[in-house]
């Protein structure tokens, strides 16, 4: 059984704070490692992607990272603090919230139910509050609704609040996805492809969107394969192939990284500079 350790906020060696950091991950499937030793940081404060080849083990590691997914072997911390498997319930009160490459909403519930689920530390999950303390039941169930209310005309669905979530288009489910993230008040918030099957207008607004949170103070993850979007919101790039981290650093770093280029980017990069 995995205990709470708390440390000291995580660093590098120039005193940067690290949301979330991972060491040595591995992860088996049927004896082949989907994630062979996956090492590093995702720094506080920033937009962080985390690309590589399609096999490269990117979605597995978030899946690990969220509690979505037991390792088999290393280990993760969210701040100071080591979450190795964890379950995600836990991980989610230390505010690591995530979005999925497919999206899950809870279809049938409303776009404005699939929000007020997602509030944290709800006094109504207390029947002692139920019963000896309605009144502050209401009154943060107000408030919670204002809030969620607040966020979906945000994300540009205020106008669908009360259609049943899956009745939604692709994108609005990933907008949906996001809203929902953000009702629970995340400080580390993983997404999982965003960018994927939407539109080229919708790509600009999420891209918008995730600057904002930045603004907040969210730290961001992000699987993407847009390197053009890389490029423009992202202040930070991991690299993962075959299950390993290949390289850290800046996009613009990384183009001249010869391992890089062979692994992953290649013709793509090519591809986003000249075209």
């Amino acid at each position: 059984m995995t205990t709470d350790r708390t440390t000291t906020p995580a660093t590098g060696p120039d005193e940067t704070r690290f949301a979330l950091s991972c060491d040595g991950i591995t992860k088996a499937f049927q004896g082949v490692r989907a994630v062979n030793g996956a090492t590093f940081d995702v720094p506080e404060g920033l937009v962080t992607a985390l690309i590589g080849p399609n096999g490269a083990g990117k979605t597995t590691v978030v899946n690990i990272l969220s509690g979505s997914m037991t390792c088999d072997s290393g280990t993760e911390h969210i701040g100071g603090t080591d979450v190795t498997n964890w379950p995600s319930y836990r991980i989610a009160r230390l505010g690591l919230m995530r979005t999925f490459q497919l999206s899950r909403e809870l279809g049938g519930l409303t776009v404005l139910e699939n929000l007020l689920v997602a509030a944290p530390d709800q006094a109504g999950e207390s029947m002692v509050n139920v019963f000896f303390r309605p009144s502050a039941v209401r009154r943060q169930e107000r408030e919670n609704v204002a809030r969620a209310l607040d966020i979906l005309e945000t994300y540009g669905l205020f106008h669908l609040r009360d259609n049943r979530a899956s009745d939604l288009s692709g994108g609005q489910k990933k907008l949906l996805e996001i809203s929902r993230a953000v009702m629970a008040s995340p400080k580390v918030l993983l997404l999982d492809e965003p960018m994927a099957g939407v539109n080229p207008a919708l790509i600009e607004r999420i891209g918008g969107y995730i600057l904002d949170l930045k603004a907040a103070g969210v730290t961001v993850l992000m699987i993407e394969h847009n390197l053009s979007v890389v490029e423009r919101i992202c202040d930070h790039v991991i690299v993962l192939a075959e299950g390993q981290t290949l390289a850290t650093g800046k996009l613009s770093d990384l183009r001249e990284n010869e391992e890089v280029v062979q692994a992953y980017l290649g013709e793509v990069i090519d591809a986003s500079t000249h075209g």
